[in-house]
């Protein structure tokens, strides 16, 4: 597979375009990730070459989809491509659907109706409006998150600075969230239904065309090729 050297937010992009796919830390054998394909000495530098702080403008300009969508990893996935990736790992079902066919949690389905009321929530925000800021309750949080992202309903949406009431940065940023319809729309992408199997053939073919044997042997594991 063609190697890649990244040194901008720019040139990240055009690789995220013409590859479709790309988790921020190695998931895939022989395949690019975006630590993978920059410095180390650029990592949360703080700069406007640190890719740490690229994950976060992807999604708000539009130029890709972040989450946590495969295997519980930070992955990229391009506004092209997305529509397909959805067709597999998301649900043509509304979450109270499959709330009461028993395929996801309570605090799943408490979470998207708190964050598809607030686009945009931060996760501090969230924890309170949803009662489940003590410390007890981190787990069952973290989990309810990582099940809609999963299933491609929820996707972040940015990142937002904690501040003092003087109006200062205090403390680390926040991850922000929006429901995956609302970000779709807003950066109007193809949103026009497509078949499961349909969408593996194409998603197949096109990485079958980029990939070595042993990342598409590991694409296949994945999504079922």
């Amino acid at each position: 597979m063609k190697e890649y050297l990244v040194h901008t937010y720019e040139e990240a992009i055009d690789v995220i375009k013409e590859i479709g796919f790309l988790p921020l830390a190695n998931l895939i054998p022989n395949y690019p990730s975006l630590d993978s394909i920059t410095a180390k000495k650029n990592w949360y530098t703080g700069s406007e070459l640190d890719p740490w702080l690229w994950r976060a403008k992807f999604p708000i300009d539009g130029a890709a989809a972040y989450g946590k969508f495969i295997k519980k990893k930070s992955v990229l996935i391009s506004s092209e491509l997305l529509p397909l990736f959805r067709a597999i790992l998301g649900s043509p079902l509304p979450v109270s659907d499959r709330y009461q066919d028993g395929v996801i949690s309570r605090e799943a389905v408490e979470l998207y109706l708190l964050i598809s009321e607030n686009e945009g929530i931060d996760t501090r925000l969230l924890k309170v409006q949803a009662g489940m800021k003590d410390k007890e309750k981190k787990k069952a949080f973290d989990n309810a998150l990582l099940e809609l992202q999963s299933s491609m309903d929820i996707v972040v949406s940015g990142t937002k600075a904690k501040t003092n009431e003087a109006g200062e940065k205090n403390g680390w940023n926040s991850t922000s969230f929006e429901t995956m319809n609302y970000w779709a729309e807003n950066h109007r992408l193809d949103e026009s239904l497509i078949k499961k199997e349909d969408a593996k053939m194409k998603l197949r073919d096109h990485f079958a065309a980029i990939c070595s044997p042993d990342a598409m042997k590991a694409f296949n594991k994945l999504f079922g090729f």
